[in-house]
């Protein structure tokens, strides 16, 4: 809940740049993409985690600036 208000507050700033879904594992078609996102990285996936172009990229809450960062060298690139 926390990571998705941290998306949620920094999202607006990239406008179109950035989509972004939450996963909701309690729901089926959470719980199969935890799946499809587990089997990609080897592992179970960490709950709450941010994946970035299917790449796990945070695996605790980031704050708004590591957040912000991380989005801007990825959209730099």
């Amino acid at each position: 809940m926390y990571m998705a208000r941290v998306v949620e507050s920094v999202a607006p700033e990239f406008g179109d740049a950035l989509q972004w879904e939450t996963v909701i594992t309690r729901e089926m078609k959470g719980a199969v993409r935890l799946g499809e996102l587990s089997r990609k990285i080897g592992r179970p996936a960490p709950v709450p985690s941010i994946f970035i172009d299917g790449e796990l990229v945070f695996e605790i809450t980031p704050s708004l600036e590591d957040l912000r960062d991380c989005l801007n060298r990825l959209l730099d690139k």
